[in-house]
């Protein structure tokens, strides 16, 4: 179909509605943030998922948006569960639960300074990264990792790797509530057996960073963040096991889309109502994943912990942790009237605004931390919810990708570039050349740009700024 986009302020424009569109589409986002990669179709998908049977209000695309499997990356869509609302894998993606967690040190950047290549080098030799097996705790098999599926983070905690505080600063304090192991298949728990503590490969990072600036001191302190503060910040999912929980999803919707009568205008929207067999299954087992991935961050977490009282002799808390690839049921008004709707986040983060039941009560006077990192090199963001979002109180979860890692490869090299890395005092720990290339700074929109949008849009306002310090790279 033809994509004409309408400007409605200088932060959000506008895809009118046309058939098969259901709603219209809505972009956060500047013209330069829009997406012009050659084989981009990202605003393509916008329009499509507009066609999803139940969806409400409009399908929205935050300022980091960009190409991915059905639904854009940077994508959010809401279906009326009551009214033949459909979940949608595609939604959600195959990394589920990917999210970021921000930790705060007991340490400021100078006093840091003379221990910092030892911090670096413990992270380095114990954060397991790159593909395959290899993670912090080895699950002894699938009765074990069906408590962990259920529980999530609060497993991870309860096992001593954690402690108590750590859920109270978890989306859903740490594991969603509707998980159902019974439809993670075998060959999914055994991807996953192995792999509990790592962060991956691809675009998943561990990287030491540095409060450098503050933009709202008040809920900066309310987050236990001060300027000149080493934080650390983890990016990564669910593995294998999430992975394999979509494929497999994936696969029985597409076989049952025509027993439902759904007509959608690419088979990666493959869906079924929220209320059905395979819906109901879906969700059940996406829930489980998204657990998984929760835990996985809270045995990074430990190892942070236990690099910095090693390298440093200091504490680390918990800031928070968001997913940003999810999808879960929520009630808001939609022209008026509360309904049951199913939120798809698809590299989007919540952003609850102040005073939401949802919030934890030392939070509720400020609203939710919304994080949002950048590349290698780059700076990332801590904001938070505000008031009068209608993406359903969602926001950008990073920069988003503008060259393919093929197109990264043809232009960076990996040892160059963590040679202009280490020059400008960021120490880079890479699990491979080839990674470190398809991951560098240029391959992704400015990180900066992107925060402003998201704030001109009014999705989330500015906390603080980090800067690196050092990077573990998966």
């Amino acid at each position: 179909m033809d994509i004409t986009l309408v400007p409605e302020s200088p932060f959000r424009f506008r895809l009118d509605r046309c058939d098969p569109m259901r709603v219209p589409g809505v972009v956060f986002a500047t013209r330069d943030l829009l997406p012009e990669a050659v084989g981009d179709k990202a605003l393509e998908q916008v329009a499509n998922v507009a066609t999803l049977p139940g969806i409400v209000r409009a399908s929205f695309a935050m300022p980091d948006v960009h190409w991915g499997y059905g639904f854009p990356i940077g994508g959010v869509a809401a279906t009326d569960i009551d009214a033949g609302g459909v979940v949608s894998p595609g939604g959600v993606g195959f990394d589920i639960s990917c999210g970021v967690r921000l930790l705060a040190a007991d340490i400021d950047r100078e006093p840091l300074a003379p221990r910092m290549r030892r911090l670096m080098d413990i992270l380095g030799d114990t954060i397991p990264r790159g593909t395959g097996r290899g993670g912090l705790w080895k699950i002894s098999g699938r009765a074990q990792m069906e408590k962990l599926l259920v529980a999530g983070a609060g497993y991870a905690v309860e096992c001593d790797h954690g402690v108590p505080r750590d859920l109270d600063r978890c989306e859903d304090r740490g594991a969603l509530a509707e998980a159902d192991p019974s439809q993670v298949g075998q060959r999914a728990v055994d991807r996953g057996l192995q792999q509990v503590g790592s962060l991956g490969s691809g675009n998943h990072f561990l990287e030491v960073q540095v409060v450098d600036q503050v933009y709202d001191a008040g809920v900066a302190a309310a987050f236990g963040l001060h300027p000149g503060q080493v934080c650390v910040m983890i990016h990564c999912g669910s593995r294998g096991l999430g992975h394999q929980v979509c494929t497999d999803h994936v696969r029985v919707m597409d076989q049952s889309l025509r027993s439902f009568g759904i007509h959608i205008p690419d088979r990666q929207l493959a869906c079924a109502p929220v209320v059905s067999t395979p819906g109901r299954a879906y969700l059940g087992a996406m829930a489980a994943a998204a657990n998984y991935g929760r835990a996985n961050r809270q045995l990074l977490t430990q190892a942070v912990r236990h690099a910095f009282t090693t390298a440093a002799g200091v504490g680390v808390d918990l800031v928070y942790d968001v997913s940003h690839n999810t999808a879960k049921i929520e009630t808001h008004d939609v022209d008026g009237v509360s309904r049951r709707l199913c939120v798809h986040r698809k590299g989007a983060t919540l952003a609850l605004p102040p005073g939401h039941p949802d919030l934890p009560a030392d939070l509720a006077d400020h609203g939710h931390p919304v994080l949002v990192p950048g590349t290698m090199g780059t700076a990332s963001y801590v904001m938070v919810g505000t008031v009068g979002n209608d993406a359903f109180s969602s926001a950008a979860h990073g920069a988003g990708r503008v060259w393919s890692r093929h197109q990264a490869l043809r232009h960076v090299r990996g040892e160059a570039l963590r040679g202009e890395l280490e020059s400008r005092g960021i120490a880079v720990r890479p699990s491979s050349w080839r990674g470190l290339a398809e991951e560098a700074p240029e391959a992704y929109k400015d990180v900066d740009a992107v925060a402003r949008a998201t704030e001109g849009a009014g999705l989330a306002r500015l906390v603080v700024r980090l800067v690196p310090l050092g990077v573990v790279k998966g």
